[in-house]
């Protein structure tokens, strides 16, 4: 599992328009619906059930919201930077401004697992969050996502 098989460069953004956690999970639907042709609704709806669980906000600024959808057949990803932190929740009650999404389909199993600790690794990393924040550029947030898995193997 690495970044360049669960997020295509389409569906990386920096968002400035998003002043909420629905707003946010919103703009997560138009972008997997621009990038993988995922009708944004569904994704949206499947990201507010999964939130109903229990807040996906895990600290430092960063959110990895996730949920199972139907119709798909791979674990995919959109990666959110925004301009302005949001309330999401999180566990220390600190606003989001990195947000990782994760998809996978209904009966997937350990791929899921492993995409989500893959994506939780990478983003608890100071280091990778300070460069993704100092780069609001989609391409060059794509480019740090795709290299830190080979920095860490470092």
């Amino acid at each position: 599992m690495n970044f360049e098989t669960l997020l295509k460069p389409e569906a990386v953004k920096v968002v400035t328009s998003a002043t909420s956690k629905k707003r946010l999970l919103h703009e997560v639907g138009d972008l997997m619906e621009v990038a993988y042709g995922v009708t944004g609704g569904l994704v949206v709806e499947a990201l507010l059930a999964r939130e109903a669980l229990g807040p996906t906000g895990v600290g430092h600024g960063v959110a990895l919201p996730h949920a199972r959808l139907d119709g798909i057949n791979d674990v995919m990803g959109a990666f959110v930077l925004l301009d302005k932190p949001i309330d999401f929740d999180s566990v220390d009650r600190q606003p989001v401004d990195i947000a990782f999404a994760l998809f996978a389909p209904e009966e997937a199993g350990v791929e899921h697992l492993k995409a989500l600790a893959l994506v939780s690794r990478t983003l608890r990393d100071s280091s990778i969050c300070g460069k993704l924040r100092a780069n609001p550029d989609a391409s060059t947030l794509y480019t740090i996502l795709s290299q830190a898995q080979s920095a860490q193997a470092a």
